[in-house]
């Protein structure tokens, strides 16, 4: 599941830059009505308190998340069926044995995290 984590990794990027932006426009906003203009660095400082402000709120969000939900049938279906398309029907069949069974659906849900980490190596 490394590639889910580095979409997750990816999302939780572009969240952050979405939230720099939105400070650096509230500040921008703010001081288009006044007289005496912040100099660059006071701007900057305000735009990346307030950026880490909101990025702490969203890490907070993103692990109040369950970090991984239990496997289902179908997901462990579809990453067999692939290495098996890919040339990887014998070793499909030599893990479903490895792991007690000669069918898919012979094989205990407890066992489908071993069982992807394995195939992931095919």
């Amino acid at each position: 599941m490394g590639k889910v984590k580095l979409l997750l990794d990816v999302i939780g990027d572009l969240r952050s830059l979405a939230d720099s932006l939105q400070a650096v426009a509230d500040v921008v906003a703010e001081n288009d009505g006044s007289a005496e203009m912040t100099s660059t660095k006071e701007l900057e400082e305000k735009a990346r308190t307030k950026a880490a402000a909101k990025k702490n709120t969203a890490k907070k969000t993103v692990k109040a998340e369950p970090e991984e939900k239990p496997l289902t049938l179908e997901e462990v279906r579809a990453v067999l069926a692939e290495k098996s398309r890919a040339g990887h029907t014998a070793e499909v069949k030599e893990l479903l044995n490895k792991h007690g069974a000669d069918k898919l659906s012979e094989i205990d849900p407890s066992e489908y995290p071993a069982l992807l980490t394995d195939a992931e190596v095919l």
